[in-house]
């Protein structure tokens, strides 16, 4: 009996036991802290039972002009999470905090779900995240970080646009990209033009300190410089090239597409010929062409973006598999042979469409072979469209800063008259007055 009453006692504590034991576990598994295997050989690790909630993060911008800096920031902010999600500023609060941009939102849209890093995208996202939009970012959006490079964003009246993330304890900070930036391409560009049109040195090295910071400009071996790419800060590096690429080969069976160009300042007629000429194979190899020859066929002042900068762009575009830095002007044989391609194809809008009348058509080879293809382009958009927006965005932003000059100077020369007028009418009322007051005191001093 008191044998079967100490067996009983023992259970209970061994089941009190077993189930303090199990509580723990499971308060460890529900916080997602349960040591992996337990150390009993078990292969299948316990947090596979759980799934760990993704960690979402956004990052918002203009990405007027889009270029591989933007890219990069885009890169380092999908680093910082496992999903990125990125607002695409509005043209009316860009205008109303910048001025009107290059490239309208729906070019931006296009140019930012293009980038291989981006998983989803906001359209029309305020300049300044406010307090309601940052709320709908934590609870619609389900944003656990908000992303911002480490140079300061300043709104007009000072303040910074992140304060709000900054005091919620929800902002990351990523690295910017030196040696890139959207006024600094405005700047090649508009040298360019500037040297196109006008033999004037003095105009030229002004033109190249206000946005190049006054450095030299470097030529080819060759002789011949090349206006667009001399002013450029960017140092390739192979890390970066590693980090851009996509490091996977094609497959056994592969279809493989090429597709050749300057790809020079990256836009969204670029992005969509790519998607197309991505969906008839399996991998899409692109050819860059160098500086030189991009210089010999569209002219001295091309292109604006140099050949490591122009591979770095395209190799963000989530349609690109791979590029060839530097591709020959001429598709050879050996070319085909050796990438083991199928299809070459070429777009409908291009700087120059009439490349099948030339006597050193550089696609007679695969056109010999019966593997080449014209693809009509989606956008009626080149290199030369975005050079002449931006040369007439920044006429019209000298227009209207000159005629808000006129209007200062008309302004203060009004201002300056009216002033005068005032003084000089004070100074005859003054003098009147004394006259006045000399005859009055005469004819008391002398009455009769």
């Amino acid at each position: 009996m008191v044998w079967e009453k100490e067996k009983i006692v023992g259970s209970c504590i061994v089941g009190g036991a077993a189930f303090a034991v199990g509580a723990s576990f499971l308060h460890l598994f529900l916080k997602g802290e349960l040591p992996l295997g337990l150390g009993l050989g078990l292969s299948c690790p316990w947090r596979i039972l759980r799934k760990r909630k993704p960690v979402r993060v956004y990052m918002d911008g203009c990405f007027d002009m889009m270029h591989y800096g933007h890219c990069n920031a885009l890169r380092q902010a999908r680093a910082l999470g496992d999903q990125l999600v990125v607002g695409v500023v509005s043209d009316e609060e860009i205008i109303a905090n910048k001025g009107p941009p290059v490239t309208p939102l729906h070019e931006r849209m296009t140019m930012v779900k293009a980038v291989k890093w981006v998983d989803e995208v906001i359209s029309d996202a305020p300049y300044a995240i406010t307090e309601d939009f940052m709320k709908k970012l934590f609870d619609e959006y389900q944003i656990d970080y908000i992303i911002h490079g480490d140079d300061p964003c300043v709104l007009p009246d000072g303040t910074d646009a992140y304060a709000l993330a900054k005091k919620a304890g929800r902002y990351k900070q990523i690295k910017r990209t030196e040696g890139v930036s959207s006024t600094d391409i405005v700047g090649r560009m508009l040298l360019c033009v500037r040297e196109r049109s006008f033999s004037d040195t003095h105009s030229r090295s002004s033109l190249q300190r206000q946005f190049s910071h006054g450095h030299s400009s470097p030529k080819f071996e060759d002789g011949a410089s090349s206006a667009g790419t001399r002013v450029s800060h960017f140092l390739p590096t192979s890390r970066r090239i590693v980090q851009f690429s996509n490091g996977k080969g094609p497959g056994p069976d592969a279809r493989i597409i090429y597709i050749d160009g300057a790809f020079d300042l990256f836009h969204a007629g670029h992005v969509e010929i790519l998607r197309r000429a991505r969906e008839l194979g399996d991998f899409l190899l692109v050819g860059i062409h160098n500086d030189q020859t991009v210089s010999a066929k569209r002219g001295a002042h091309r292109p604006i973006m140099n050949l490591h900068e122009r591979s770095l762009s395209v190799l963000a575009c989530r349609y690109v598999d791979e590029v060839i830095i530097g591709a020959p002007w001429e598709v050879s044989r050996d070319t085909i042979t050796t990438f083991d391609i199928s299809l070459v194809v070429h777009g409908t809008v291009a700087e120059s469409d009439d490349f099948q009348k030339e006597e050193d058509n550089p696609y007679s080879v695969p056109i010999s072979m019966g593997i080449f293809q014209i693809l009509e382009s989606p956008l009626d958009i080149t290199t030369s469209t975005i050079i002449r927006r931006i040369v007439a965005n920044h006429e019209a932003y000298q227009a209207s800063f000159f005629s808000l000059l006129i209007l200062l100077l008309l302004g203060s020369l009004e201002h300056c008259l009216t002033q005068n007028c005032s003084v000089i009418y004070r100074n005859v009322m003054r003098k009147r007055k004394l006259v006045r007051k000399s005859t009055t005191s005469r004819s008391r001093l002398c009455p009769g």
